[in-house]
């Protein structure tokens, strides 16, 4: 279990350079994200019937909430690069579901961008957050 948190707060050992292109990444993608995200919050709580797809079969209402934890809380903690390598994987999830369930009969050119978002997701994912972030603060006091 230690190995596991371990991991997750793993930045990776790389040049400024690419510690940089991380940053910036991971910053850009996520408030992207986030303003995907907030639409679906501004929803979620709203005063009007939630009106959302149920892509995966837990109700309409679970599925948005399922997507705002991913779109707003995990792209928050992208943005800050905590836990990175954790909360890129249902920003991964996220977008796999959009290109492969809710948009699977509406061509590629509407599965392309969550395929994009997925595959930077991924490099995440399997890279880390880079020395610019919440994570190396946390590995860095760790060691």
């Amino acid at each position: 279990m230690n190995n596991l948190v371990k991991n997750i707060f793993n930045p990776g050992v790389y040049s400024n350079n690419i510690n940089l292109v991380l940053l910036i990444l991971r910053v850009s993608v996520g408030i992207f994200m986030l303003t995907h995200g907030i639409g679906k919050l501004e929803s979620l709580f709203g005063s009007e019937p939630i009106q959302f797809s149920d892509p995966i079969g837990v109700g309409a209402t679970a599925s948005l909430a399922l997507a705002v934890f991913s779109e707003v809380l995990c792209s928050i903690l992208l943005i800050i690069g905590l836990a990175t390598r954790f909360v890129a994987v249902p920003l991964l999830i996220t977008m796999l579901v959009a290109a492969f369930i809710v948009h699977i009969n509406d061509g590629f050119g509407r599965q392309e961008f969550a395929l994009l978002y997925a595959l930077i997701y991924m490099t995440i994912a399997v890279i880390g957050a880079g020395k610019y972030s919440l994570d190396y603060l946390i590995s860095k006091n760790k060691n």
